[in-house]
Parts: structure tokens; C-alpha cells; sequence
């Protein structure tokens, strides 16, 4: 098997850049949607591209509650 595109450690390629920002600044901007807004994005887009995913996608009832249990097991 060939070894092409490996990297040495040091050099990491991300595949995307994601800026976060602080609940703090998300405040200061007015919430979250005008906090979206002033990110030229539009809220709304987040619902509408919820509704082309895949039903298989989601998590059951049952899976959510099997993860929601293990996240307050692990406080």
C-alpha cells in the first residue's frame, strides 16, 4: 500500500477553519439572531437545511435518551 499523504506531526491540515465565539460576545451583539444577522448569515436557513436531512440522521427517542444519560453521568 502506498504511503502518499502522510504527514509528518507538526504539520496539521485542517480541513476547515471554524471561528468560535464567547456566549459573551454573542450577548453583546444582541443574541443570536442578531448576532446571525450581523454574520451575514440568516437564521432561518438552519431550520431549512435541518428539513433536507435525512430522517435516518436524527438520533430516537431512545438513542437520545441513552445520550443525554451519559452526558449527565459524566458531569
Amino acid at each position: 500500500m502506498g504511503k502518499t499523504g502522510i504527514k509528518a506531526s507538526g504539520e496539521t491540515d485542517h480541513s476547515f477553519k471554524v471561528k468560535s465565539y464567547s456566549v459573551a460576545e454573542i450577548f453583546a451583539a444582541g443574541g443570536a439572531t442578531a448576532f446571525a444577522t450581523k454574520m451575514g448569515q440568516n437564521p432561518e436557513d438552519f431550520f431549512t437545511g435541518l428539513k433536507d436531512f435525512p430522517k435516518e440522521d436524527f438520533l430516537t427517542d431512545e438513542e437520545a435518551e441513552i445520550a443525554l444519560e451519559m452526558l449527565r453521568n459524566n458531569k
